[in-house]
């Protein structure tokens, strides 16, 4: 097998908040959260603070910020209001993703295309702060191109398609995940992806040589649930340099 370079594993912990948010008070904390997953072995933290702030709330994310060792990855729309926050907290990282009120989570990724001048200054304001700033996008050739050209210096690739679609077109969207991570690289992007991976669909994407961290939230959280934290993040920590070689 070769010997790819490291991969980075960003536990996203909003759930822990949603599962909070459901009965109120303080309890399960998602700082809390994002401390045992940085002692079980994850590389990072990432949280989406949301408009109708559904799940992670304003303290939540500076908390986080304050108090925990890790490579906060701040998940944000291209709002006037979120570019203020992360230009505040001044988080290692920040996600650009597409954000609608009435989803149930993140759909899809952020039509760069589409997006204007608004777009390329959120991205030029934030990168100023010296924030990494990443685009969650599609793996389409143009919308790589197009998050280059704004300035961005990663984008996170939409693997809901690969990993919740139906089983027979699976193949084919790898490749198409494997591609648009080779595009990107050629476009001088760092590459992340993330959005539906669990333990069965994690490892191919792993296994892309140009990826260089994952973000996996949803099934992590859930998992735990019947496993315990530390466990679940080991157990996809330990997947990934398996599938990086190591």
């Amino acid at each position: 097998m070769t010997l790819l370079p490291p991969m980075r594993l960003s536990v996203n912990v909003d759930h822990v908040a949603t599962l909070r948010n459901a009965r109120g008070g303080h309890f399960p904390s998602p700082v809390d959260a994002a401390r045992l997953v940085m002692q079980a072995g994850a590389d990072g933290v990432t949280v989406h603070l949301r408009e109708d702030r559904r799940h992670i709330r304003d303290e939540d994310v500076r908390r986080i910020a304050r108090e925990v060792e890790t490579r906060l990855n701040f998940e944000m729309a291209a709002t006037d209001e979120m570019v203020a926050i992360a230009c505040e907290l001044k988080p290692p990282a920040c996600c650009l993703v597409p954000e609608k009120r009435q989803e149930l989570t993140t759909e899809g990724g952020l039509d760069v295309l589409k997006a204007g001048a608004d777009l390329k200054a959120a991205v030029a304001k934030l990168a100023d702060a010296g924030v990494e700033v990443s685009i969650f996008i599609e793996a389409d050739a143009r919308q790589i191109e197009a998050a280059a050209a704004i300035g961005a210096h990663a984008i996170e690739l939409h693997t809901g398609t690969y990993a919740e679609g139906p089983l027979d077109q699976r193949e084919a969207q790898l490749a198409r995940l494997v591609a648009g991570a080779k595009a990107a690289a050629g476009c001088g992007l760092k590459v992340h992806a993330g959005h539906g991976l669990s333990f069965e669909t994690l490892p191919p994407v792993a296994a892309i040589p140009e990826v260089v961290e994952a973000s996996i939230g949803h099934f992590l959280i859930s998992a735990s649930v019947f496993e315990g934290l530390p466990t679940v993040v080991r157990r996809m920590k330990g997947l990934i340099n398996n599938a990086r070689g190591h």
